[in-house]
């Protein structure tokens, strides 16, 4: 039996990126996965396609009313369980900190509705569900910008301590479902495939000297759902970023 065989996985936001590679390790050890999107349906469509029986892709905007239901609703039709949410789903724009204007309410309202308010309302539809499993799971992709002052905006910065905070709490109230998030660095992903200046930056100050790739935060992801008994952690992949800043 392959590890995660007979489980089921809900990856938010898994057109590409983390989230994608999350989705194909997932289903490579093993897992049924649902793959999620709000706008890239003919990508998500594809990764379904080539993995085939064992994956299923659902359009949803979580930010959405109603959206984190019907994704949750979806999945349970398809594959009758869940064992495993994966929160990747989330939203930014590069906005200066010192630019107070320039973070309007609009972008303000979006990074918030997607980040915060769609993941809780999945998280807390899921959480039933993941009671049933001999060991449900929910990992939160955060940001080192939740534990530090930095991040693409302001805005994106608060979101991601929520979820961190949001981990935590959850954790201690939710148990024996385990609760835990993984906090990467900068990553190097289709999003931010034009930000040079801030790869440049990560580059110069990590001590690893580099941003991460997806496949560094799957290998943090899968070390937690390997480690039965860690709940509430913060997992921060950073290369090394929040040792120096």
């Amino acid at each position: 039996m392959s590890e995660f065989g007979g489980k089921v996985a809900l990856v938010t936001g898994s057109s590409s990126g983390i989230g994608e590679a999350v989705a194909r390790r997932l289903h490579a050890l093993g897992a049924a996965v649902v793959l999620n999107s709000a706008r890239s349906v003919a990508a998500g469509q594809r990764i379904a396609g080539e993995l085939g029986e064992r994956a299923l892709y659902v359009q949803a905007d979580i930010a959405e009313v109603g959206a984190p239901q019907r994704l949750l609703d979806a999945a349970l039709a398809r594959f009758g369980r869940l064992d495993i949410l994966v929160n990747n789903a989330g939203w930014t724009t590069l906005v200066p900190h010192a630019d107070l204007d320039a973070l309007t309410d609009e972008i303000f309202a979006r990074t918030f509705e997607v980040n915060v308010t769609g993941t809780w309302r999945l998280t807390r539809a899921a959480l039933p569900h993941l009671a049933k499993s001999d060991d449900g799971n929910v990992i939160t992709i955060t940001s080192i910008a939740g534990l530090r002052p930095l991040g693409s905006s302001i805005a994106y910065s608060m979101s991601k301590a929520a979820l961190n905070q949001m981990t935590v709490l959850l954790a201690k109230s939710c148990g024996p479902v385990r609760v835990n998030a993984v906090a990467p660095g900068l990553v190097a992903t289709p999003w931010t495939a034009d930000w040079q200046a801030q790869h440049e930056a990560v580059k110069a100050r990590a001590p690893l000297h580099r941003s991460a790739t997806p496949e560094d935060c799957v290998e943090a992801l899968l070390g937690l759902l390997r480690s039965r008994y860690a709940t509430g952690q913060i997992f921060a992949v950073d290369g090394g970023l929040t040792l120096v800043n």
